[in-house]
């Protein structure tokens, strides 16, 4: 009677929440920043520390925050 933990499904990006798009100009535009190393998509994480990373190459930019004057 051993039990296989039950996996949680992958979540899939959509499309809507990685572009904006703009149908009176009909144009498209990519919400997140390419990764200047690679050229891959970034993600961006608020905690602990603000910052953008490509998970592609590792490459992290921190973002400065206004306190920090």
């Amino acid at each position: 009677m051993s039990e296989t933990p039950s996996k949680k499904p992958e979540k899939k990006a959509r499309s809507s929440s990685l572009y904006e798009y703009d149908y009176e100009k009909s144009t498209v535009k990519l919400k997140n920043k390419k990764c200047p190393r690679c050229g891959a998509t970034m993600a961006y994480h608020k905690a602990p520390v603000q910052r953008w990373t490509c998970g592609s190459c590792s490459y992290t930019d921190y973002v400065k925050s206004s306190k920090e004057s």
